[in-house]
């Protein structure tokens, strides 16, 4: 198709980004956005644009509610975890929902569910777009399903009205995302056959859960996409934090998913008798990682930014209130857009450790056990969502992601972007976790508008 349209000779990426900067009212959308009124089929001038093209909001929540049958929790919440006996009926609930939208449907080598409606150009890679359905333990029921159920929801919108795209469209519900995003690393090729054996949080290994859930780990091969054999991929998210909520704004516009980084801490003192050792003579392991603790707190906050550090887990032994502890295991986690500050602020860390050390008589060391690099999210991508929201009036932020999502594994294959909705709060992987309906149903929207955009844009 020629990159030319219409007698004033806009690009289709300047058509699309013209049209969507115009369009709050829907009478500057790209045709595909909008509904029409007039006689049906005529085709001819008296059919003039009515409003922009919208979910069918009752459909969608009704859908999204349907999930609490399979792992909804009394308190609120959701009891998901993959390959468990909830997450597989959710799963058969899904592909229901996904065939009910017209989508040709099918469960990949590596578990995930896909769901796919052809485009009208031949050779065109598909606009893929989705989130997970599992949850972690006695989690919340809004992580995952609020993308999962959209994107199924755009896909029935579009069939419903009759919009065809130029390019496939393609639902995804990844399997395993809260267990290390194994259905998006399948996908993206970056996954190891070493981490098969692992043990899911269903108790089942990772080859067993594949294979209980229809996939083949004796073919994970087959599940790859290459890059370019994807267009884009959207997901939409909750926040998962409070900044959209105490700001009072509609929409979170990802820039970026934040790079991690995992270190085991040991410390190494000398266990030795409570009562009889004075307290300048001891070697107390567990003190040391006391201040271990303050520093990494003081070092992370002196400097400006977004970045995180945490020390979420510590273990003193041998653990007897009347011995002084020789050995404490603790860790450290950084994130951050960028890995050169990660790296920096890890360096200050381990100094304080080695001062930290000269003063208590101990010995720090420090292994790393996760290292996942950042992941941009696309400029033109981004701009896309931005101007879907803001055509539909909605307020927008530009912000990082500081937790890890399956578009971090799908970055390294194909543009990618995030929408971000508000999570009341800020409260996330709990029964609390709460999303309000209205922010759901306008997160699907700006990703119906971006879906559409994007297939005016892409080449």
């Amino acid at each position: 198709m020629a990159d030319e349209l219409g007698s004033g000779g806009l690009n289709r990426r300047e058509f699309s980004r013209r049209m969507l900067a115009l369009g709050a009212g829907g009478a500057f959308l790209p045709p595909a956005m909008m509904k029409w009124s007039g006689a049906a089929g005529s085709g001819g001038p008296d059919q003039v644009p009515s409003s922009p093209l919208r979910v069918n909001a009752e459909r969608f929540l009704r859908s999204f509610n349907g999930l609490d049958e399979f792992g909804g929790t009394p308190d609120g919440g959701a009891h998901r975890p993959a390959y468990s006996e909830a997450d597989r009926e959710a799963r058969g609930y899904v592909l229901e929902l996904m065939r009910a939208a017209g989508l040709e449907t099918r469960v990949d080598a590596a578990g995930n569910l896909l769901g796919r409606r052809d485009g009208t150009e031949a050779g065109q890679a598909p606009i893929m777009f989705g989130s997970h359905i599992d949850s972690v333990l006695r989690g919340g029921r809004y992580d995952g399903p609020v993308g999962s159920i959209a994107a199924v929801e755009v896909a029935h919108t579009l069939a419903d009205h009759g919009v065809a795209t130029r390019h496939p469209v393609e639902v995804v519900v990844f399997q395993n995302e809260e267990g290390g995003l194994y259905g998006s690393r399948m996908m993206n090729g970056e996954f190891s056959r070493d981490e098969l054996t692992i043990e899911a949080a269903s108790g089942y290994s990772i080859k067993e859960g594949t294979r209980l859930i229809g996939g083949d780990p004796d073919r994970l091969e087959m599940a790859v996409r290459r890059p370019g054999e994807v267009a884009a991929f959207l997901e939409l998210h909750i926040e998962q934090g409070s900044v959209l909520y105490d700001r009072g704004l509609d929409v979170g516009v990802v820039e970026g998913i934040v790079g991690i980084r995992w270190w085991d801490v040991e410390v190494t003192g000398f266990a030795n008798h409570a009562g009889t050792t004075p307290m300048d003579a001891r070697q107390d392991a567990l003190l040391a990682a006391a201040r271990y603790v303050e520093a990494v707190n003081r070092i992370v906050r002196g400097r400006p930014g977004t970045h995180v550090g945490t020390v979420g887990r510590i273990d003193a032994e041998p653990g007897a209130p009347n011995v002084i502890p020789g050995r404490v295991t603790a860790s450290l986690e950084l994130r951050d857009l960028s890995m050169d500050t990660i790296a920096e602020l890890h360096e200050e860390i381990r100094a304080a450790a080695r001062q930290i050390g000269a003063e208590t008589g101990t010995e720090f060391s420090f292994e790393l056990t996760v290292d996942l690099d950042p992941a941009p999210v696309d400029d033109e991508v981004q701009e896309v969502v931005a101007a879907s929201a803001q055509a539909m009036e909605l307020t927008t932020l530009r912000m990082p992601s500081g937790a890890g999502h399956d578009a971090q594994s799908m970055a390294r294959i194909a543009p990618i972007g995030m929408i971000f909705v508000p999570s009341v709060g800020g409260v996330s992987h709990s029964p609390e976790e709460y999303t309000r309906d209205e922010d759901m149903v306008n997160g699907a929207n700006v990703l119906l508008g971006s879906v559409l955009a994007l297939d005016t844009e892409l080449d």
